[in-house]
């Protein structure tokens, strides 16, 4: 069994918008409840409280706070859950998760979670049906495939106001029988100023989506600053800033999704580095906004899932890998081409001449497909 989710745009009403933004609040405040007391109980008697004794404190949280009567029960459950989650992943040294912080209306994501009980969540020609909300106008922009399970939803609300709700199916996946050819493969390194450079020697050419809005997202906050804090025209004017970012994120998405697509319809084998992007866009480095313009680590989420669905392989060489200082044509090592401002370089051992961008991307593909030949031959043996 397998899981994919299909995101949908809805058009709550007034009241269901409220319902939906107090929910919302609701799943927070008892996410930071329930955190409370888990650290309470583990500082006062070293007592580690479980996601089930949280979630037993629920019937006396809403007698004691009765505006949790009013929401969704299994969101509030669910974000219990959530908590537990966080707690695990925070203790597995594998993901390198932080501890779970307090959420905040201001920084948190406006979003809850809800299961299927009972046939409670329902999705028709050009609606949802939500736990509390009923029927919800929606825009069922893709069709459920025959035999897909609905498991869950999560209803997300961006910042101007608009409302999307992800449903998570289930479905039975079956494997696909096709073999990767390492001939049909190629090598992608991170370029700051371009996305990528790929070992053909074609640059993609980031549009870089927000350095285009920045003129118009500052004429936005200067406007926002001459508004009175709480008033209805500060609202407004958030609003505004708030669609500014949400049309950048959405042009940068759409952008990745097509370039990623059309890498794993055209290779078998996709190899690139794995990199350190907190490292890479801190402030200090100078590379900050044209790291989290490029959005690397959302293309290459992109590309994982797209080329498992067809079978195919995404390889990452190893993180301390000197792609860009070893010339392709001979292997020598040149130490002085850490130096970020050498774009070409020539060998010194064979006199090859090399671009930085792209001899880094064939030795990344060359290192990769050297990584998948010993992992076959350790099958075989």
């Amino acid at each position: 069994m397998d899981n994919k989710a299909f995101r949908y745009r809805i058009y709550p009403d007034i009241s269901q918008l409220e319902l939906i933004l107090k929910t919302v609040g609701s799943c927070r405040f008892v996410y930071n409840e329930a955190l409370s007391a888990k650290e309470a109980a583990y500082k006062d008697s070293g007592t580690v409280l479980s996601t089930y004794d949280l979630i037993r404190r629920l019937p006396g949280l809403k007698k004691q706070f009765t505006w949790l009567q009013e929401v969704d029960s299994v969101a509030l459950q669910q974000s219990i859950r959530h908590l537990g989650t966080a707690y695990a992943n925070f203790f597995n040294t594998k993901l390198h998760a932080k501890r779970p912080k307090y959420k905040t209306k201001r920084k948190s994501r406006w979003s809850y979670s809800t299961i299927v009980i009972n046939n409670n969540i329902r999705i028709g020609r050009n609606y949802i049906v939500l736990p509390k909300l009923g029927k919800v106008k929606a825009v069922i922009s893709r069709d459920v495939p025959e035999g897909w399970k609905l498991k869950s939803t999560t209803v997300c609300v961006e910042r101007d106001y608009t409302v999307y709700v992800s449903c998570l199916f289930e479905y039975e996946s079956t494997p696909v029988s096709y073999v990767p050819d390492p001939e049909c493969s190629i090598g992608l390194d991170y370029k700051s100023d371009g996305l990528y450079m790929d070992s053909s020697g074609r640059c993609c050419g980031s549009p870089k989506y927000f350095r285009k809005a920045q003129g118009k997202l500052a004429r936005a906050q200067r406007g926002l600053h001459h508004k009175k804090p709480g008033s209805v025209n500060y609202r407004k004017q958030t609003k505004k800033i708030a669609r500014i970012h949400r049309h950048t994120a959405d042009q940068r998405k759409d952008f990745l999704h097509k370039e990623s697509l059309r890498i794993a319809n055209s290779y078998d084998i996709v190899c690139i580095e794995d990199l350190d992007m907190t490292a890479i866009g801190r402030k200090e480095s100078g590379l900050g906004k044209a790291s989290m313009d490029n959005g690397w680590g959302m293309f290459v989420g992109f590309l994982e899932y797209k080329l498992r669905d067809r079978g195919k392989l995404l390889i990452r060489t190893g993180r301390y890998y000197a792609s860009s200082q070893t010339c392709s044509c001979c292997g020598r090592i040149e130490p002085k081409v850490k130096d970020l401002k050498i774009r070409r370089w020539q060998c010194p051992a064979c006199g090859a001449v090399h671009d930085r961008d792209i001899n880094a991307a064939v030795n990344i593909r060359k290192e990769a497909l050297r990584i998948l030949n010993d992992i076959e031959i350790q099958k075989v043996s």
